[in-house]
């Protein structure tokens, strides 16, 4: 994939998460896109896209039958959407989304992964303005004259479109995903191999050897929060040895 894809997904939590908290955090989602939109895939797309990143994870058939299931059930758990923002370290910030049956429990456990390395939530808006929703999708199969005329077409709008290593790489705006995905699905031999939206730093930062471990530190503590989706922040992640 090209260095500006790579670089700007590596601003997402996407590693350090044990199978059965990935397990869990798909199984909400698909419960809420299911309880909201109906759970037939066909018909709310948003679910059939949510089920397709799940089997990409190799989340389990039986994890996200379960969950379609209870929301065509009714009843279930009743979910809320919360957001959170805050500082770190020299400058670090995070975007927190969670998902809870519980706001008092949530609120209090992401404030204390702040605590612990010395720093404080912020109030709503303080730091996504410093974001943008960006949504990022690769495709083999196709090249890239008929993937741009298939967006066009469907009056998609393209951020950046490009050719790396045999697949074209398409960058737009991050609530556009399902549109995008929808469009390409109706291209003969497209394989959408990875897709993923989120908020993105316009500008990122590099910490000191010692605000990184307290960087590392936090993003351990708020993966183990429950209630926690995702986390985005504007930090250079390191490259492992």
């Amino acid at each position: 994939m090209g260095r500006s894809f790579e670089v700007r997904k590596a601003s997402m939590m996407k590693t350090g998460l044990q199978k059965g908290k990935l397990y869990a955090r798909f199984g909400k989602e698909i419960y809420m896109c299911a309880k909201n939109g109906g759970p037939n895939p066909e018909s709310n797309l948003a679910l059939k896209h949510l089920i397709e990143r799940a089997k990409k994870q190799q989340v389990p058939m039986d994890i996200i039958k379960r969950n379609i299931d209870k929301a065509a059930g009714g009843g279930g758990e009743e979910y809320t959407t919360i957001r959170y923002e805050g500082f770190g370290p020299s400058g670090s910030s995070f975007i927190v989304d969670t998902l809870t049956d519980n706001i008092n429990r949530t609120v209090s456990e992401v404030r204390n992964c702040f605590t612990k390395i010395g720093s404080k939530l912020g109030v709503n808006g303080s730091v996504e303005h410093m974001y943008q929703h960006l949504a990022y999708i690769t495709v083999k199969g196709v090249d890239i004259e008929t993937v741009l005329e298939c967006l066009l077409e469907e009056d998609i709008d393209v951020l950046d479109i490009e050719d790396v290593d045999e697949a074209v790489e398409i960058s737009a705006d991050g609530y556009a995903l399902d549109k995008i995905e929808n469009a390409l699905s109706n291209l003969e031999h497209a394989d959408v191999v990875d897709s993923e939206s989120g908020w993105f730093a316009h500008e990122t930062i590099t910490l000191s050897d010692e605000d990184y471990e307290k960087f590392e530190k936090f993003m351990h503590l708020i993966n183990q929060c429950e209630d926690v989706q995702n986390v985005y922040h504007n930090v250079e992640v390191k490259e492992e040895n």
